[in-house]
């Protein structure tokens, strides 16, 4: 058979194409995927009684989208990445919603959860749908007991990072004891997850009381919409306690404070979890915040920096107070080390659109960010990093200062490496 010169042409352009079918199908998959864009959803609550967690959280995603304008390096070049910002309005039905909007309709491909009373439900989902996800900012027993998980296993996608109930009462012990009081404490506790945790009768705050010779007399859980201490501050006043502590946010401290004071219970040191991390706190307390305690997750005077900015902890809540005006807050730093921890997940994965792959890189991190060392590979929990804790206490500054109060590091028991700024002293001393 004769074959002609068009014939010869056909043949080797379809040799052509066969050999650049070939050659695709040998690249990798990353190299593929290159033309999508990697989409990251975002849960907050920018609204509700946990918006103060979240206040931060429109500031710090316009940098982050600003930083990732031209994409994520990976690999040597350029991916597009999308932030999908998600707000729970700090309602646990809420929280499920927006979770499923973002796995089933969205189709993220990372997972970032900054409400800590999120992480249950996005946690569930992204476990059954096989994709990679970080949380942080609630105690890592929330993280893991409220999905029946062990810490010998972990979960399959979800990863958390933050300290634990165990390290806040620990804090406050160790700042207690360095002031005179009769050791009995009365406590609180919001009916949530972290509040759960913090009461837990084997791992929370009452274990670690009794053992270091602390009494306590409990108020008992409360629901979130509660207006009314009357009961616990009753009966805190009858059992004659000096302490108070717990977990509550402000807007519940605001009340019952109002609601003792008005009894004439007046204890010599108040240490809440969650109550006082925001310099709104105390503008709601006015001159009753002098003295109010606190575990202090950030501030400026940690010795950290940002693996994204170069930044150091000083610089960034000087850029936040700069760009704001207004005073720096906790969550700023957790805020960051979030998508610290999450673009070094797409950056060192094998392809930052492989799910398995993405989710073997956290397993693997080990990566110091503003808040510190954030380790998954060496922790004995798995899926859990635990970071450094210190206790605070807020004092009023002197007149003309920038801001009325300021925290002061009063405990470093847990983390020597936080320089200590003041000690603790009691309501009274302080009026």
């Amino acid at each position: 058979m004769t074959t002609t010169s068009a014939d010869s042409s056909a043949r080797r352009r379809l040799l052509a194409a066969a050999g650049a079918t070939a050659a695709t199908a040998m690249l990798p998959r990353f190299a593929i995927a290159q033309s999508r864009t990697l989409k990251i959803g975002y849960i907050t609550a920018l609204s509700g009684p946990r918006a103060p967690f979240g206040v931060a959280d429109q500031w710090h995603l316009t940098k982050m989208r600003e930083l990732l304008k031209n994409g994520l390096e990976v690999g040597g070049k350029r991916v597009p990445v999308e932030i999908v910002l998600k707000d729970n309005q700090s309602d646990p039905n809420r929280s499920i919603q927006v979770a499923n909007d973002l796995v089933l309709r969205d189709k993220v491909d990372l997972m970032l959860v900054q409400d800590g009373d999120a992480t249950t439900p996005a946690g569930q989902l992204c476990d059954v749908h096989g994709i990679p996800m970080v949380s942080t900012m609630s105690p890592w027993q929330a993280f893991m007991f409220a999905r029946n998980g062990n810490v010998n296993k972990g979960f399959p996608f979800s990863f958390h990072f933050f300290w634990g109930a165990d390290d806040v009462v620990k804090n406050f012990v160790s700042l207690w004891d360095g002031a005179k009081t009769n050791k009995a404490v009365g406590t609180l506790y919001i009916d949530n997850p972290p509040g759960q945790a913090f009461a837990d009768p084997l791992r929370g705050m009452p274990p670690a009381l009794r053992s270091g010779g602390y009494k306590e007399t409990t108020g008992g859980y409360f629901k979130v919409a509660t207006d009314d201490f009357s009961n616990q501050v009753a009966a805190f006043k009858n059992a004659n306690l000096q302490i108070v502590s717990g977990f509550m946010y402000e807007s519940h401290f605001a009340t019952f404070w109002k609601q003792a004071q008005q009894a004439g219970f007046k204890p010599e040191v108040c240490t809440v979890a969650a109550a006082f991390l925001f310099p709104s706190a105390l503008k709601a307390l006015g001159a009753a915040g002098n003295g109010m305690s606190t575990e202090v997750w950030w501030t400026p005077g940690f010795p950290f920096k940002s693996s994204l900015t170069g930044q150091s902890a000083a610089e960034f809540a000087a850029d936040w107070e700069k760009g704001t005006g207004n005073q720096w807050t906790q969550p700023l730093g957790y805020a960051h080390a979030l998508w610290e921890v999450g673009l070094a997940a797409l950056k060192t994965a094998a392809d930052p659109f492989d799910r398995k792959s993405v989710r073997d890189a956290l397993r693997e991190m080990t990566i110091d960010t503003l808040v510190g060392k954030v380790d998954f590979k060496g922790s004995p929990i798995k899926s859990v990093a635990r970071t450094a804790l210190a206790g605070g206490q807020w004092r009023r500054t002197a007149e003309g200062a920038r801001h009325p109060f300021e925290l002061q590091v009063v405990s470093n028991a847990l983390a020597s490496h936080i320089p200590l700024t003041g000690k603790l002293e009691l309501l009274s001393a302080l009026k």
